[in-house]
């Protein structure tokens, strides 16, 4: 009896090894499944050349002085997923600001796969050399796939925001972060990580927004459901927003506008 109960013992613990084994394959599978199918598809910037001039044309000529606007952020706003930057969020943006008759300059301040350590250091000094009358920041994606603590990422929100609001003049609405993966390439259980993840840091900063007195827009809430799913508002990489998807984007962002 001693030796059958040990040898069901045994068999049982083989049995656990190799479900914890398989589990340990099937997760590290999961994961490197999201940048491996980002990184075959290998979405290019759009052709933006960081500074535009947009009007709408009249049939009187308008004298007022242009609004410049820097746009602040990461792929998401150097219109990463679609081939011309007129398709990108703070390019149709601009453009519904300029309808009202004012001309806009629009500053694309944006690099492909930057984290808010690296926007510190390389884009704000030139937002704040802009000397813009609007900004908006969207900015935090990839300090979440790159694995940055939360405590670090307020940090450096806390640095962007204090370095704008004493530096310029300028309305500044920050946005927080959309859930971005398709259920086709972020499977169980990192799309409940992402989904929590991207939740603590826009917690963090609603707090500063309300901490510095700049204006938060929330495009996670209205948006979630569409980009949980693969779909039309999807580039090809199922990551980053097609023109579909920039196009609301464009449109929530500038509802929430009080310019």
């Amino acid at each position: 009896m001693k030796f059958l109960s040990t040898k069901r013992r045994r068999r049982r613990a083989l049995v656990l090894f190799i479900i914890i084994a398989l589990l340990a394959i099937y997760l590290n599978r999961a994961y490197a499944h999201i940048y491996n199918e980002i990184g075959h598809v290998a979405l290019r910037s759009s052709d933006h050349v960081g500074t535009y001039m947009i009007k709408v044309q009249t049939t009187n000529q308008d004298t007022r002085h242009p609004i410049v606007y820097t746009a602040l952020g990461d792929s998401l706003t150097a219109g990463v997923g679609v081939k011309q930057y007129q398709e990108s969020y703070p390019y149709l943006l601009a453009q519904d600001l300029a309808q009202a008759g004012q001309p806009i300059i629009l500053k694309d301040r944006a690099i492909p796969g930057e984290r808010t350590a690296g926007l510190i250091a390389k884009l704000l000094p030139r937002a704040i050399k802009d000397q813009p009358q609007l900004i908006t920041v969207l900015i935090g994606v990839n300090d979440i796939h790159g694995n940055i603590s939360a405590k670090v990422f307020q940090q450096n929100y806390n640095i962007i925001l204090k370095q704008l609001t004493n530096k310029t003049k300028a309305q500044i609405y920050v946005i927080n972060l959309p859930y971005i993966g398709s259920d086709r390439l972020v499977l169980p259980p990192y799309n409940y990580l992402l989904a929590a993840r991207t939740q603590e840091f826009n917690r963090i900063i609603k707090r500063l927004a309300q901490q510095y007195s700049v204006h938060y827009i929330d495009l996670y809430t209205p948006t979630v459901s569409l980009f949980k799913s693969s779909g039309k508002f999807y580039a090809a990489d199922s990551f980053h927003p097609s023109a579909f998807g920039y196009r609301l984007w464009a449109k929530i962002i500038y509802d929430h506008l009080h310019y």
